[in-house]
């Protein structure tokens, strides 16, 4: 028998013995059932199902968790604002003369722009509601 006889009939019987192999743990795999399957669903008691009541409760948590956050971030980008305008008006009151023009212009925005930072903050709010409660059930 030469080398490239003996070559060959090597990777023949390799070739068979894995393919045996594979076939057998795929009958077992089938058999034992698969790894990734949960059979715990369809053996265990009743406690381990989980049940559409529970998906809707849990979804109810957290969409009411989200609009929270949301409204909490609304209020600090509100309070955000308002201090933000307040600074600029008492840095033009610092820099100006008593009861001048600038001033009285800076205070002017400065009312106006906290005045719409409530109205927008409210605005907001409310459109988190409206859509909370399209999404809950």
């Amino acid at each position: 028998m030469t080398l490239n006889s003996l070559k060959k009939s090597l990777l023949v019987l390799g070739h068979h013995v894995l393919t045996t192999v594979l076939g057998l743990l795929v009958v077992v795999g089938i058999w034992q059932g698969l790894p990734l399957a949960n059979t715990t669903a369809m053996a265990g008691p009743a406690g381990d199902v989980i049940t559409a009541e529970d998906l809707r409760n849990s979804i109810s948590e957290q969409t009411s968790d989200l609009a929270e956050g949301s409204k909490n971030f609304i209020d600090a980008a509100k309070e955000k604002v308002k201090s933000m305008a307040d600074d600029n008006a008492s840095r033009v009151d610092d820099a100006d003369d008593k009861g001048g023009f600038f001033e009285r212009k800076a205070k002017k925005d400065r009312d106006r722009i906290m005045k719409r930072a409530e109205e927008d903050a409210a605005r907001t709010k409310q459109a988190v509601d409206d859509n909370l409660s399209k999404i809950q059930p």
